[in-house]
């Protein structure tokens, strides 16, 4: 069954449950985001009745802010424990800390990161809300004395926030301090199947433009990127699967990768692909892979026979944000058209009011070995000129 919920759900998310029938559960905000669409609707009474007496139902959902309602009505299955377990990132390395045994991890209270004592701490660091989403609130510190700066602009980005994520997706209370791991970044959506068997969807390359930025703007998949790291996934999440049985279960995956191949996580998230519906769509644009009906249908893609014809090719996912210097009160609108007329193929362009969102949306696309200077600049792009200002 599928859990609808704000901030968004995509067309092609709506349209695969028209197509194939997948049942949603009615609750109001469900039945306000697929209204006029011809939906299988459960009862959220009955949903309850079916999870409590189908210890192994699947459950999909496009947003975290489902969490609450798992949470209630999925008490004494496997579910809350499970999210728990991913979704605070502190209990994940406690789950995990005998595999990377050196690997330094802290657990701080909120309210104690100003007047924490730092001078015993192994930097650089990551910061980072135990319970977080779409980076907010992470912060790389390099040495003690950035530690008052940074939690300055911690606190004012909880505040800034708070009003857009409920408690469960940006739970503020409790934060980690970890070890920053050196090497490239990559997201994966992957489940585990009914028996318990890993299955990768899609691998994305996270680019940065330096070890400071922690923004979102461009992650890429290619045939590359997945013959290089699928097969060592697979390994990683059987190692993660010896130690808590999982079955029939979605999650979205950020690890780091660092120049001798060891694979670390950053952070699981339960219960779903990329927020936002962004990975598993991409992987539709871009691979004819549909990650939701593979999840409920327990299907595998055959990337051999996918990538006969995408050859020199990057599917890139690029986030369209404004820079800190551009006041959302005093802009008018963006540019969705000259922005897409500036990619060799632009694949979908998804449009987001940004007073609502923070952002003004995400471009899909796909680019061709001899044109991804498109894509190194649109990462060092503030998007200034596509901007316009009241």
């Amino acid at each position: 069954m599928i859990l609808l919920d704000y901030p968004f759900v995509s067309d092609f998310l709506l349209e695969t449950i028209e197509q194939f029938q997948f049942p949603v559960v009615a609750t109001a905000e469900a039945k306000e985001l697929a209204k006029n669409r011809n939906i299988h609707w459960i009862s959220e009474e009955a949903a309850k009745a079916h999870i409590q007496d189908n210890e192994k139902t699947s459950i999909y959902t496009n947003s975290e802010n489902s969490i609450s309602w798992v949470q209630r009505n999925a008490s004494g299955t496997r579910f809350p424990d499970l999210i728990e377990l991913f979704k605070n990132k502190f209990k994940f390395r406690e789950l995990i800390k005998d595999i990377y045994p050196d690997y330094f991890f802290h657990s701080v209270p909120f309210s104690d990161l100003e007047s924490l004592d730092v001078s015993e701490l192994k930097f650089p660091l990551i910061v980072k809300p135990a319970v977080g989403f779409f980076s907010i609130a992470v912060h790389k510190v390099d040495d003690a004395k950035e530690w008052p700066q940074t939690v300055a602009e911690i606190q004012q980005e909880i505040k800034n926030t708070q009003t857009f994520y409920p408690k469960e997706v940006i739970d503020n209370t409790d934060f980690l301090l970890e070890e920053y791991i050196r090497g490239e970044e990559y997201a994966f959506d992957c489940y585990f199947d009914k028996n318990g068997e890993p299955v990768i969807l899609n691998i994305l390359h996270h680019v940065f433009i330096s070890e400071k930025d922690v923004s979102d703007r461009w992650y890429y998949s290619s045939e590359d990127v997945i013959n290089q790291l699928h097969d060592p996934l697979i390994a990683f999440l059987k190692a993660i699967g010896e130690k808590k049985k999982i079955e029939n279960f979605p999650l979205h995956i950020e690890i780091r990768v660092d120049k001798n191949g060891k694979i670390t996580p950053i952070e699981v998230n339960p219960m779903r692909f990329g927020g936002w519906c962004t990975t598993a769509d991409l992987t539709w644009f871009a691979y004819g892979v549909n990650s939701y009906q593979y999840f409920f249908e327990s299907k595998r893609p055959d990337w051999e026979a996918i990538f006969q014809n995408r050859k020199d090719k990057k599917y890139s996912l690029i986030l369209l944000d404004k820079a800190a210097k551009f006041k959302t009160e005093e802009i008018a609108s963006f540019d969705f058209e000259a922005i897409a007329r500036d990619f060799e193929n632009p694949l979908h362009v998804r449009k987001y009011p940004l007073n609502q969102f923070g952002v003004f949306g995400f471009l899909f696309t796909e680019t061709s070995k001899e044109m991804e200077k498109e894509l190194r600049d649109v990462l060092h792009d503030d998007l200034g000129r596509y901007i316009n200002m009241k």
